[in-house]
């Protein structure tokens, strides 16, 4: 059997598998879009108050890849709890699809910077979990995480348990199980934040591979400029004291993103811009 036959087999075998995810996931529908009006944010004791957002108008498009840049104590992290359904806003509407947001679901998928596997289920049976909740019969959840394991990279993990994983692998897992579900939204709150340098970047790349797949409407929280300019299509800069929207930036960069992208003139201008008006905030 020469090469090209092996190929041709290989790619019609990657085919069909992708197919059979697709037929067996739980469809999501709708477009994805997040709208955000007349947000406000504030916590109360019985002595005092913190104003954690003030006035948070923001409109994140069907398949888009947003960032919410800023330093600790801005409130982006608030502001995804609140997309998730996991906080209530003080005043002010959450939509989705125009559906106003007023607890969490299916079609919005998390993935947080700790590491939230199952640590008694294997890799296979974390990304199967959602699945299984929804009562999706075994084969075709079978065929789905057979599906993400190839994405992932861990083919020869699937029986792995997470103490067995690295800090990568661990991450890996979890978009996984997030997307596995074929959410509208992916929501994640530095997920990247406690992994080494190179991982980080490795994980970058994976992450923009599999939205560029998928073209899901995704969310991101981070407070590195690098890493919000490489994955973005549009960073929106936020402030502190109370929490609220600085200003907006398209990333004009090209789709394909290399890691040769930061050397870029529009990468560095964009790196340089942004961390003059954080420093400046």
């Amino acid at each position: 059997m020469n090469m090209a036959t092996v190929t041709a087999k290989e790619q019609l075998k990657e085919n069909v598998l992708a197919q059979n995810a697709e037929a067996a996931a739980p469809a999501a529908g709708g477009s994805g879009t997040i709208e955000i009006r007349d947000l406000h944010k504030v916590y109360r004791t019985r002595k005092s108050s913190f104003e954690a957002l003030r006035d948070i108008q923001l409109t994140i498009g069907s398949n888009e890849f947003l960032t919410i840049l800023g330093p600790s104590g801005c409130g982006k992290s608030t502001l995804l709890r609140m997309v998730a359904g996991l906080d209530e806003p003080s005043s002010g509407m959450l939509a989705l699809d125009g559906e106003e947001i007023v607890g969490p679901g299916a079609e919005r998928g998390m993935v947080f910077q700790g590491y939230t596997l199952f640590p008694w289920l294997t890799v296979r049976e974390n990304i199967e979990y959602g699945l299984k909740l929804q009562g999706v019969p075994t084969l075709a959840r079978r065929a789905i995480s057979n599906y993400w394991i190839k994405i992932i990279r861990l083919e020869s993990f699937d029986k792995s348990y997470p103490k067995q994983l690295s800090g990568g692998m661990k991450q890996r897992v979890a978009i996984a199980r997030a997307l596995a579900n074929r959410p509208k939204v992916l929501l994640m709150d530095e997920p990247f934040g406690a992994l080494d340098a190179q991982t980080k970047l490795e994980m970058q790349e994976m992450l923009l591979d599999v939205w560029q797949k998928e073209k899901t409407t995704v969310l991101f929280i981070t407070h590195d400029i690098d890493e919000a300019i490489f994955l973005s299509q549009r960073i929106v800069v936020m402030g502190a004291g109370p929490g609220r929207i600085l200003k907006q930036f398209e990333v004009n960069l090209p789709a394909e993103r290399s890691p040769e992208v930061r050397e870029h003139k529009e990468f560095v201008a964009l790196r340089r811009e942004l961390a003059d008006l954080l420093k400046h905030d």
